[in-house]
């Protein structure tokens, strides 16, 4: 009687340890971080990189599979770039791959939006009359963007996890038209003559550094 209850007393223990390793072992659920990036942006007469700082939330469904959403915030205002003033970033999607003890790839696609503050740049009619009849508008230009590329993770501990992305923001950019001043020869002065910008996408470069916490 006393062996079948040690028996069972120790099978019990055994599996309640059993147990306890295997929920020592389970992958934190989510992940806060705090993100460096530099993003490649169009100028007039070259490419830029602007640096930026940003957050990042995620939730792993498993092992192979997370959702993340990540905003950024580059603080520089570019005047001389084909979409002025700063840009703002958040994107939102899935990253699967192969996680391993110490590290893990993966592939990201995340949808969102890229925001240049001072993007649209257009001239109206003052309405004023004058020398210079005309006034200048300038508008925050938000677009479609997409996040493509490929992660890279480290584990040092079981909490803590670093960070590396590399990969292409596409940025879609709608059809728009815009007023700019030409020379009318036949009237002898200068008139507004609308211009339309035919929709177009970009490819920028997007590098990405990060060190999280997983709770």
């Amino acid at each position: 009687m006393h062996k079948t209850v040690s028996l069972l007393t120790f099978i019990c223990l055994l599996l309640v340890t059993v147990e306890a390793f295997s929920q020592s072992q389970d992958l934190p659920k989510f992940e806060i971080g705090a993100e460096f990036t530099t993003l490649n942006r169009e100028g007039f007469t070259e490419r830029r990189t602007d640096v930026g700082l940003g957050a990042r939330f995620t939730y792993n469904v498993n092992k192979n599979l997370s959702v993340e959403g990540a905003g950024y915030f580059f603080p520089h205002r570019c005047f001389t770039c084909v979409n002025n003033g700063r840009v703002t970033q958040g994107v939102a999607g899935i990253k699967i791959g192969k996680r391993f003890e110490r590290w893990g790839i993966f592939a990201k696609a995340r949808p969102g939006v890229v925001s240049f503050s001072e993007g649209q740049f257009n001239i109206t009619p003052s309405g004023t009359g004058g020398v210079f009849p005309f006034a200048f508008e300038v508008k925050r230009l938000t677009n479609f963007a997409m996040d493509l590329g490929g992660v890279i993770e480290f584990y040092p501990s079981k909490r803590i996890v670093t960070r590396i992305d590399a990969g292409n923001t596409l940025v879609h950019f709608t059809r728009r038209t815009n007023n700019d001043l030409r020379f009318d020869p036949t009237i002898g002065d200068v008139v507004l003559v609308p211009i339309t910008r035919p929709a177009k996408t970009t490819h920028n470069f997007q590098f990405i550094t990060s060190v999280g916490f997983r709770f």
